[in-house]
């Protein structure tokens, strides 16, 4: 039987409504950043400790060349410190900042699985009420039985408390 013209159409605007994230864990939670934002994924590396930056930027790295700033997320997150594994490694993110490109690693403790999530599987954000800063979560994706962080990276990096580290 031949394929409507309505049918696929409506196949290619459901295809077009999924959007791909890196997912990746810090301890049980499952967390998930635009797979665009994502330049590579290295293992972890010497890190060279920056004075008078927030606790949660390990320092920098030189990455083939290019010096980026290496950001503890779970520190980040106020989450409690762990012992460095063999699964723990660095995403190396793209971003642009004040209108300027900005890379950057996050230390997670492990890479899980690139996820097509669509639309109608992502909620808004749940409100905490006015103490909890929820600006940097994009929404929560519902995937089977699971939930997974999606974080907006750009929010999650470009604060400005990050502004005497050098490239921001």
């Amino acid at each position: 039987m031949a394929e409507t013209k309505a049918t696929a159409a409506k196949r290619d605007k459901m295809s077009s409504d999924a959007e791909k994230f890196l997912t990746f864990a810090l301890g049980d939670e499952e967390f998930g950043i635009g797979i665009m934002s994502v330049r590579e994924i290295i293992g972890c590396m010497d890190v060279t400790p920056l004075p008078q930056t927030p606790h949660y930027v390990k320092g920098i790295t030189n990455l083939r060349g290019q010096v980026i700033p290496v950001i503890d997320i779970r520190a980040k997150f106020g989450m409690q410190e762990t012992e460095v594994t063999d699964q723990t490694c660095i995403i190396v993110i793209e971003t642009t900042i004040d209108g300027r490109p900005f890379s950057a690693g996050i230390i997670v403790d492990r890479v899980c699985e690139v996820l097509d999530i669509e639309q109608n599987q992502i909620d808004d954000t749940p409100q905490f009420g006015s103490d909890v800063d929820t600006d940097f979560i994009m929404g929560v994706g519902k995937v089977n039985e699971a939930v997974k962080i999606l974080l907006d990276i750009d929010k999650v990096i470009g604060t400005s408390d990050m502004s005497g580290i050098p490239g921001m």
